[in-house]
């Protein structure tokens, strides 16, 4: 998944000023000074952890990459995040079991290859099968046979899907394993694109040079340096990009990236620093974004480390949770661009789509007196210090882990009972995490993939889920969500979802911390700048001037 910690995070912590600290940043790359159709938008981001397989990259500055160079059957409406049809002709089914779908005519790769049938099963069946190692396998273990492909524990003992068959040029049936009502509207998610032949036949080459079926194509890519994507002017969807092009210069600051913004040298910044955020309006002459977006700010634990996975560290977690004064950290550092969590989910989704505001209750109320009362019944501190793993190099993550760490240390009357533990980079960041590494609380979050609840829970509290990286497990939980996804009355299967929510609550499995407006700054070069829903810019429709 796109957003398993894989949000951007900006924060400052309470009464510290925010110091620029190294940065790195992309040359000019050429031929990105026109305007018009043909110039070329100059855009912050950071190197992404893994190479660009649709099926093996869960985090935001891949995902950014892949959603400019894929189309799948599905797309997320720029402005609703809705989930409507892309290279899907139709989707069929009667049971929400088995399903038809037909491909659209008309759709070719970047390197001219026809996208069939068998582009999205060859696809589907490579991100599945345990021997290709994708993060994103979990996506497909609905559909029959992945226990087959992706069995817990041995060898696969077969090579595809028995659930996905080739029917015709541009049709192929999916049978899942259970019912799941809204399984069309996850098929926007990037781990469903279609592959050439290319990817399979010459996978080193493709990783170099990926080619997709988007809007974009991948023109260059030097790590820590830049990736160059430029419009691909055959593309036959009706999003076509209305500039030449992007160029992703890699910062390893932020304020570096907002500092070169403001000076013209940049054209879009879509993690402005918090330390900026009063200043953003003044400094862009208005040219400042700050909406609503489906994203949560979370603390994970290494539920791994024996001392964090048993009973008493429950209740450890449910105080330190109340010990951090989200109020104070969103209303005075981070001017009104965040807002306390008081649930595991995004209030994007609205009530009807599953948000619950209070669902955590006084376990997310900040309360010092009950919060140090928890803390020693659960016998304090495992290892006697609180270490939050981040990593520096991106989204002032330095800061609001600081102000956290100086909530904590208040309540308990230590000021080292919680300190910060940054890392390099946030690949360096995401390896320590696969590697099970850490032994306390760790920046974690979501930025959601598709608008349902179903995206904000499973992918990161089900068992063995591929975002689930602390590796918390309850068979409540999964029992639930299981139930929830077979239910073809929403309304059950959201009040079910809500139920396993309330089992994350009561463990607290995490800590949430609070909801992000999406933030970006953008200079008087381009114009038509807006974010999705996901807090994504929508490149395609970035004018130059």
């Amino acid at each position: 998944m796109r957003g398993a910690t894989h949000a951007k995070w900006a924060a400052c912590a309470v009464a510290v000023a925010l110091a620029a600290t190294g940065c790195g940043g992309g040359g000019s790359g050429g031929g990105s000074g026109g305007g018009g159709a043909d110039g070329v938008v100059r855009s912050s981001w950071g190197d992404p952890q893994n190479p660009l397989e649709p099926a093996n990259t869960n985090e935001v500055q891949g995902g950014k990459v892949l959603d400019m160079i894929f189309r799948g059957l599905k797309r997320y409406n720029p402005k609703t995040g809705k989930a409507e049809d892309a290279l899907a002709e139709k989707i069929d089914t009667k049971d929400s079991t088995h399903f038809t779908v037909t491909v659209k005519q008309g759709w070719t790769f970047s390197d001219g290859e026809k996208v069939t049938a068998k582009s999205f099963v060859d696809a589907w069946n490579y991100g599945a099968n345990l021997k290709n190692n994708q993060k994103n396998a979990y996506f497909f273990q609905y559909i029959d046979g992945y226990d087959k492909v992706h069995p817990d524990s041995g060898q696969p003992t077969a090579q595809t899907l028995s659930g996905l068959r080739v029917t015709g040029p541009r049709t192929f049936t999916v049978k899942l394993s259970q019912r799941f009502s809204t399984w069309p509207d996850t098929l926007g998610y990037a781990a469903f694109a279609p592959l050439p032949r290319a990817f399979f036949d010459q996978h080193a080459a493709w990783l170099a040079k990926p080619v997709g079926n988007g809007p974009y194509t991948v023109r260059s890519y030097a790590k820590g340096s830049q990736m160059s994507l430029r419009t691909w002017k055959a593309y036959p969807g009706p999003d076509k990009a209305v500039n030449g092009g992007v160029d992703l210069k890699v910062y390893t600051d932020n304020n570096t990236a907002y500092t070169d913004l403001v000076a013209g040298n940049l054209d879009l910044v879509d993690d402005v620093p918090a330390a900026q955020l009063k200043n953003a309006k003044a400094d862009l002459n208005g040219r400042y974004i700050n909406t609503p977006a489906g994203i949560i700010q979370t603390l994970a634990f290494p539920y791994y480390d024996k001392a964090w996975n048993t009973p008493q560290a429950a209740k450890v977690r449910t105080g330190l949770s109340m010990a951090i004064n989200r109020k104070q950290i969103t209303e005075t550092i981070f001017q009104k661009t965040r807002t306390p969590a008081t649930d595991w989910t995004s209030p994007v989704l609205g009530a009807s789509g599953g948000y619950r505001a209070g669902l955590c209750g006084k376990a997310c109320a900040y309360d010092p007196a009950a919060a140090k009362k928890l803390i020693s019944e659960g016998g304090g501190i495992p290892g006697g210090r609180l270490k939050i793993t981040y990593n520096a190099d991106t989204g002032s993550h330095k800061e609001w882990v600081d102000a956290v760490c100086n909530s904590i240390n208040n309540t308990i009357g230590n000021d080292k009972a919680c300190v910060g533990s940054p890392v390099g980079t946030f690949a360096d960041f995401r390896n320590q995490i696969g590697q099970k590494k850490l032994t306390g609380p760790f920046r974690a979050g979501w930025q959601m993939d598709y608008p349902l609840i179903q995206n904000f829970l499973q992918p990161l509290y089900y068992t063995n889920a591929s975002s689930n990286d602390g590796k918390w497990s309850d068979p409540r939980f999964d029992k639930l969500v299981d139930e929830a996804n077979a239910d073809t009355d929403t309304k059950t299967a959201i009040s079910k979802f809500q139920q396993a929510e309330e089992v994350v609550r009561d463990q607290m499995a995490a800590i949430p911390l609070w909801y992000q407006n999406g933030s970006a700054g953008y200079s008087d070069r381009v114009s038509h700048v807006e974010l999705n829903p996901f807090s994504v810019p929508v490149y395609n429709e970035i004018k130059v001037s």
